[in-house]
């Protein structure tokens, strides 16, 4: 492996940021969402089929969250789903991170409840 490849590799993102149509996609398919936002978001609106996993509890435990299915965080913009995903990788889930999180899931017109 040559220094390019060994720089890329360091500097690659172990997960993948994709948009709110590539995760509705993934969903159909069979992805769990979880959203990693606190209990107070929470309640101000979610997407239906999501989980709700904040974030500091997913750094203490993945329990639940099952390995054999792609896995997609979101948040209110994508901060915190990019370090759930970077979390998620790093323990060997296929993981994703909305780019945008929840502000980009209303504008699309997903449904919240």
């Amino acid at each position: 492996m040559g220094l390019i490849d060994s720089l890329r590799k360091a500097f690659s993102k172990p997960y993948k940021t994709i948009s709110v149509a590539q995760a509705k996609e993934l969903l159909s398919s069979g992805a769990t969402l979880i959203d990693v936002r606190s209990a107070q978001e929470w309640r101000t609106g979610r997407a239906p089929q999501a989980k709700h996993v904040p974030l500091d509890r997913l750094q203490a435990s993945t329990a639940g969250i099952q390995k054999t299915r792609p896995v997609i965080a979101v948040c209110a913009s994508g901060v915190r789903s990019a370090s759930a995903a970077r979390l998620l990788a790093a323990k060997g889930y296929d993981a994703y991170s909305v780019r945008g999180g929840m502000a980009a899931w209303r504008q699309a017109g997903e449904p919240v409840r």
